[in-house]
């Protein structure tokens, strides 16, 4: 609430919201958007989770969006990006696609949290190259420099 008040976004989470009853392709703008955060499974992991109702969900979403893919994380990637939120945040398990063994937090569980890291060249040129495309194709643009 007081976040409302001062004029701070809001989190619009896709995972939460795909499941729900809410489009994401109506989140406000004054939103950050994420693929999922640090206390939920990555977006492939939860993808496997899913039942056909929130799968087509997320499929006729993207398809509005004019979003394609046959990788769930990438899917969901292509929707945060193509929200009308100000920001959009990618864990970067999702950019790797990988399931729920690199999932970071459970909460509520005392042990075997916080162990995923990143290697070093796991972000390449050819995982730069689709993202940029994607966020050429969803016209998202980056940040003004200050």
């Amino acid at each position: 609430m007081l976040g409302m008040l001062l004029g701070l976004p809001g989190m619009a989470v896709l995972h939460f919201l795909l499941g729900g009853r809410r489009d994401p392709l109506t989140v406000p703008e004054l939103r950050v958007a994420y693929t999922g955060t640090h206390d939920n499974d990555t977006s492939r992991g939860w993808w496997t989770g899913q039942d056909a109702r929130v799968r087509t969900r997320a499929h006729r979403a993207a398809a509005a969006a004019g979003v394609d893919s046959d990788d769930p994380a990438w899917l969901l990637i292509g929707l945060a990006l193509a929200t009308p939120a100000r920001v959009a945040i990618v864990p970067a398990q999702d950019l790797l696609s990988l399931g729920s063994e690199a999932r970071m937090n459970t909460p509520g569980r005392a042990e075997g949290n916080w162990r995923w890291r990143l290697e070093q060249g796991q972000l390449d040129d050819v995982l730069a190259t689709r993202l940029a495309e994607l966020t050429r194709r969803t016209s998202r643009r980056p940040a003004p420099r200050t």
